[in-house]
């Protein structure tokens, strides 16, 4: 076993799952979509993106790539909820967190791919 694989594929994982947890729930409840919780999911989208940096493979180019885009739309829902937060007359409202959550989902299909790409990559490996 290959620790260095375990460690990638954690991390992966790990950013789809916390992500998932994020989106989960009424779009525009915020007792269902906390601070928190979203900065956890950009950490690991973060790591994750750093761990696929090393792979120069076609397939590596591909994941990473998935990465960026998932990346690309938390940051865009980070930057929309400070601006909303910090910046905005009306504060934050349901419909910036809604923005929010639809960014983040963007950044769930990125991972579903990313998740999707691994597993066929590792398939590939025990032929």
């Amino acid at each position: 076993m290959n620790p260095e694989k375990v460690v990638f594929g954690f991390f992966i994982l790990l950013a789809l799952t916390l992500n998932v947890g994020f989106v989960y729930g009424e779009i525009d409840n915020p007792a269902h979509h906390r601070a928190w919780e979203f900065a956890a999911v950009l950490v690991v989208n973060l790591i994750a993106t750093v761990l696929k940096l090393g792979d120069r493979s076609q397939m590596g180019a591909v994941l990473l790539a998935t990465s960026l885009v998932a990346i690309l739309q938390l940051i865009a829902g980070a930057v929309v909820w400070t601006i909303a937060a910090h910046a905005s007359a009306d504060g934050f409202t349901a419909s910036a967190l809604s923005s929010v959550v639809s960014l983040a989902a963007g950044a769930v299909v990125a991972n579903v791919v990313s998740v999707i790409l691994l597993i066929i990559e590792t398939t590939m490996m025990r032929r």
